[in-house]
């Protein structure tokens, strides 16, 4: 006997409630073990084994202990693949640790801070800090500074590289 599209749908729904209703607490205890009682990731898997389970609904065997051997296989292998998918990707760059910084109430700190620059500005050539004020704190590509000064891109860039270097270099002996 055929069974009409409505048949079947309500049919497969059905199914799918019934494997839900039967078997969703003994899959979601094995994921919490799995996933060392991460209750959100387990219940995410959870759901992607239902999923997966209506998907492959034919694939689901009908008696109620290999429906559920069939579920528990499923969701340990979506936690395997979620191990190995983080083990594969490259490590995460971590931020350096930035609170040494002084912030905008440290008044102390910001004074000491600019300070220190300005005494490591006044070690430098007068043409390095020309330059280095020219690009950083009026803000000018090397393009323009070039045009202004009379001198090659390539050579504006060594020379804030060079002056960098030495403001530095100061920065670190004060």
């Amino acid at each position: 006997m055929l069974l009409a599209p409505d048949e079947t749908t309500a049919t497969a729904a059905e199914r799918m409630t019934a494997l839900h209703t039967d078997h969703a607490r003994a899959v979601l205890g094995l994921l919490l073990v799995l996933t060392h009682g991460q209750r959100q990731t387990a219940e995410d898997l959870l759901q992607e084994t239902m999923l997966r389970a209506w998907r492959h609904l034919d694939a689901v065997p009908g008696e109620a202990g290999a429906a559920r051997r069939w579920l528990l296989t499923v969701a340990r292998r979506l936690v395997i693949d979620g191990v190995r998918l983080r083990l594969s990707r490259p490590a995460e760059v971590h931020l350096v640790d930035m609170t040494w910084i002084p912030g905008r109430d440290d008044t102390t700190g910001t004074a000491l801070a600019s300070y220190a620059v300005r005494q490591a500005l006044g070690r430098l050539s007068p043409a390095q800090r020309s330059l280095l004020c020219e690009v950083y704190l009026v803000g000018r590509s090397p393009k323009e500074v070039a045009g202004r000064l009379g001198m090659p891109v390539g050579t504006v860039k060594s020379r804030t590289h060079y002056a960098l270097c030495a403001l530095r270099s100061n920065l670190k002996a004060a």
